[in-house]
């Protein structure tokens, strides 16, 4: 039995989310009943989101890339591969014939053919100058109701939220300076991760500035010169992911690189791969790196 606790303002803004995101979402998924759901996911939010409150979908797209970059959840070799997110094999979905699609805006093109072989259940989760974060903690408790399991997502979201909390607390050692969060395109050139993206809306949940303030384009900007972290001489850099092979012989070789306030310092640090545009696992495996790098134990 989940009982309801006191309401704080973090519990409040993230009703207000939650109620915003399941307004667009179907009303017989809303009343859906009890009982396990036979899911595929085309959206990678998605997939992660029923991962993280134990409903794995039967089927879903891209799973030989998602396994590189996003890692986690682990996703079981049983689950059906359905091709490319923006293309799936429509006839091999409807052979895995799920109960329920879960999808997302961006494959909105799609969602007519979609409805023909299952309801639909598509959540937005990153829209231009909207923190992401509240939004992939409340889907969480969208998806299990929709999956008539409200208790798994209250028992994700608390869970979630805990793990934040503690470490906000690690992380507030590290409060001194903003971060600056990039991808390194190639050796003049990378994209920055603003306060719309996950990394930067997860940087805020944990007590942490973003050195960048200038707007961005859909969660990150990108080319960004790379003698733009310059005019961020505080910053601690954070490097997402793994730099190209070809653009870590030409930093290795810049002047300019070297020069940089952050790198004369020895204030960079690498991350590994996280799914950009994940939901709250993503958040989380962001997180637990951030504190690994920044504050190591």
């Amino acid at each position: 039995m989940v009982t309801a606790g006191p309401v704080t303002r973090r519990g409040a803004i993230g009703a207000a989310v939650g109620a915003a995101m399941l307004a667009g979402a179907p009303a017989r998924l809303r009343a859906s009943a009890g009982g396990p759901v036979r899911l595929a996911a085309i959206d990678w939010a998605m997939l992660e989101t029923a991962a993280a409150i134990g409903h794995m979908p039967a089927a879903a797209c891209e799973l030989l890339r998602y396994r590189v970059e996003a890692v986690t959840p682990m996703i079981p070799d049983g689950v059906v591969d359905l091709g490319l997110r923006g293309a799936p094999n429509v006839e091999l979905l409807q052979l895995v014939r799920p109960a329920l699609i879960l999808s997302s805006p961006y494959y909105a093109g799609n969602e007519a053919r979609f409805r023909r072989i299952a309801p639909v259940l598509s959540l937005s989760f990153f829209e231009p100058g909207v923190p992401p974060l509240p939004r992939a903690l409340a889907a969480l408790d969208i998806l299990a109701r929709a999956v008539g399991d409200p208790a798994a997502g209250a028992r994700a979201q608390a869970e979630a939220e805990a793990r934040l909390d503690r470490l906000r607390r690690r992380l507030s050692a590290a409060a001194d300076r903003p971060v600056a969060i990039v991808s390194i395109g190639d050796a003049r050139h990378m994209r920055v991760f603003g306060d719309d993206s996950l990394f930067g809306s997860a940087l805020a949940r944990l007590g942490l500035t973003n050195a960048w303030t200038g707007a961005t384009r859909f969660s990150f900007l990108a080319p960004v010169p790379i003698e733009a972290l310059a005019d961020l001489p505080e910053a601690r850099l954070v490097i997402m992911g793994q730099v190209p092979p070809e653009a870590r012989t030409g930093l290795d070789r810049s002047v300019l690189w070297r020069r940089l306030p952050q790198v004369a310092a020895g204030r960079v640090h690498q991350l590994p791969e996280v799914n950009a545009f994940g939901g709250a696992p993503a958040a989380l495996r962001f997180a637990e790196a951030l504190a690994g790098a920044l504050v190591p134990a």
